[in-house]
């Protein structure tokens, strides 16, 4: 989803190039350039400085301010880079490295995330590009060059492609001769952390939190001597504690050189354990109307909770902020954004809708979000801070709307974490992109299946999209009753049930970058899902009467256009058989 007025990440669909000549390639990991298996001599070094970009961008050049460092999600170390292409700019991140004349190189990267391509250009002879497609996990993109007779110096790069989501790079290697610049220096071991301290505890866990130590890329907590966990950040929780115990942490340092010594010791104590209650009371029609509610201002009507039109069944409150802790969220009202919104009202407004019968979760994610869910212990962490904000406000669910990747193993485990939790009365919702929903083997729809039991319904994005597959294998272009039809039908016969399935659309044409839609096509769409009747040229071979209903994005942007959208769509699903 998006926060600035009418722009968006995802433009129209380029032709991905033909991976020839000189063809840049962004990493989405980690870049190298190595000599060749059988050509490395001894004197042979990383000629890439930074390369595991802990001491954030120096050496490296990125597009329009398209990279930054990020603690998580990393391959090496403490820092990754993270880049997101945008608008005509595709994240290019470069740097220029002192090789010799007439020598062999190795360029490699470790990547995740979207598109990632990596190369070489000014080598003297031939350039050389390679890439990824997106990839919810590490991949290593991996080319060789030669530098020409004269040639002293190559240029590096890595860079996305227009329309898709950030890439990660980390642990650079340019493998060759030294070409007089030299290599990072080896690490030497670490200090031992100081201020180490205990924050927020639960009846089976306790957060820690300490001071950074200069080189460490990782640390070590131990729980009475013995490892506990390990993070690359200056915090984590451990867990799978006893109620009303007290313990002892300690915590160590690491990098490639070894382990600290232990700082001093700390002790913590878990909670009693308490009855918390029941959570709130949940109840989504059968066919519902799902919109996302703003908490910033990009142009858009400022709204209270209490301004969304009853229309609105679901309303996903945008979004849940990360966490110094990898997978955990917080939830910050935009109190001056939003004309003096008060946390009371905002808490008082939200048991007025679920007092009217509607349901009000926290989305997680949007075109801005950098949550990464992919360990246990970020699983975790998201499990644990989803329902604190569940508690502490009062929402009956989560929506994932992710749009940077998501790992279906630990997002499985985090969304059944939370069920556990929160009980059977948890709404689930899901906002994935077209590309995201294309095969069952994607890693949204395979987290859409695992949880199919627990899952209340997946709007996905029909918009900022371009062309994309329906389930008769044709090509269908966003903006037609064809292009929601053709699609939903994918998801409907790959394994989702129709109450699971809705419609995501635009309120306004300021709402995306494009694929906006008049409501009266969203209506014809549901009328040939549900009925058969007001299809366009595809039409499924069989309907889908329980199909739940249509999202938009957003409440805000509805009530920019007078609410047209939502006067439209509401009563038209709500009247669905």
């Amino acid at each position: 989803m998006e926060r600035s007025a009418g722009s968006s990440r995802h433009r129209r669909r380029r032709v991905r190039p033909f991976l020839g000549g000189a063809v840049a390639v962004v990493a989405a990991g980690a870049l190298g350039v190595t000599g060749l298996v059988g050509t490395a001599q001894a004197a042979d070094v990383n000629v890439a400085k930074n390369a595991g970009f802990e001491s954030g961008l120096a050496n490296w050049t990125c597009s329009g301010g398209s990279g930054t460092t990020v603690s998580s999600p990393v391959h090496g170390g403490a820092s990754a880079l993270r880049a997101t292409p945008a608008g005509q700019d595709n994240a290019r991140c470069t740097q220029t490295v002192a090789v010799k004349p007439g020598s062999t190189y190795t360029l490699s990267s470790w990547v995740q995330g979207g598109y990632a391509y990596l190369g070489a250009t000014g080598t003297g002879t031939t350039d050389v590009s390679t890439w990824s497609p997106a990839s919810s996990s590490w991949t290593q993109l991996r080319t060789s060059f030669t530098t020409g007779p004269s040639t002293t110096s190559v240029t590096v790069y890595m860079h996305g492609w227009y329309g898709q989501a950030a890439y990660v790079a980390d642990d650079v290697q340019v493998t060759g001769p030294d070409g007089g610049g030299g290599t990072d220096p080896e690490p030497t071991i670490p200090g031992a952390p100081a201020g180490l301290a205990v924050g927020t505890t639960t009846s089976s866990s306790i957060a820690l939190t300490w001071n950074a130590v200069s080189g460490a890329t990782g640390y070590t907590v131990y729980r009475g001597g013995t490892k506990a966990t390990t993070s690359t950040g200056t915090s984590a929780t451990v867990t799978g504690l006893a109620a009303d115990t007290a313990y002892q942490f300690s915590v160590s340092a690491t990098n490639a050189a070894g382990e600290s010594v232990k700082s001093a010791t700390v002790s913590g104590r878990t909670a009693k354990v308490s009855d918390p209650g029941p959570g709130p009371e949940t109840s989504v029609p059968k066919h519902a109307v799902t919109g996302y509610w703003q908490n910033f201002d990009n142009g858009a009507a400022v709204q209270k909770l209490s301004d969304v039109p009853a229309h609105y069944d679901i309303i996903a409150v945008s979004f849940a902020d990360a966490t110094a802790t990898p997978g955990a969220v917080t939830f910050n009202l935009d109190s001056a954004g939003l004309d003096g919104y008060t946390v009371d009202q905002f808490k008082a407004d939200i048991r007025a809708k679920q007092a009217a019968g509607k349901n009000v979760i926290i989305s997680v994610g949007g075109e801005k979000g950098s949550v990464a869910v992919n360990s246990d212990a970020s699983a975790t962490a998201f499990a644990d801070s989803v329902y604190a904000l569940i508690q502490e406000y009062g929402f009956n669910g989560v929506d994932i709307d992710l749009e940077n990747g998501l790992n279906s193993t630990y997002m499985t485990k985090a969304l059944r974490s939370l069920s556990s939790k929160a009980g059977s009365g948890l709404v689930i919702t899901m906002a994935p992109q077209t590309i995201d929903m294309q095969s069952t083997s994607g890693e949204y729809f395979r987290t859409a299946l695992n949880i199919k039991d627990i899952l209340t319904v997946v709007n996905m994005q029909y918009y900022n999209s371009g062309s994309m597959l329906g389930c008769d294998g044709k090509v269908y272009s966003q903006g037609s009753v064809d292009f929601l039809t053709a699609l939903a039908c994918i998801q409907l016969e790959g394994g989702l049930a129709p109450s699971q399935v809705g419609l995501g659309v635009p309120a306004s044409t300021r709402g995306a970058g494009s694929g906006y839609v008049a409501p009266s096509v969203v209506n014809a769409a549901l009328d040939c899902l549900a009925k058969g009747t007001s299809c366009g040229s595809f039409k499924p071979s069989r309907t889908y009467p329980d199909i739940r209903g249509a999202m938009t994005w957003s409440t805000n942007w509805d009530a920019t256009a007078g609410n047209a959208w939502s006067n439209a769509v509401g009563p038209h699903v709500h009247g669905l058989p």
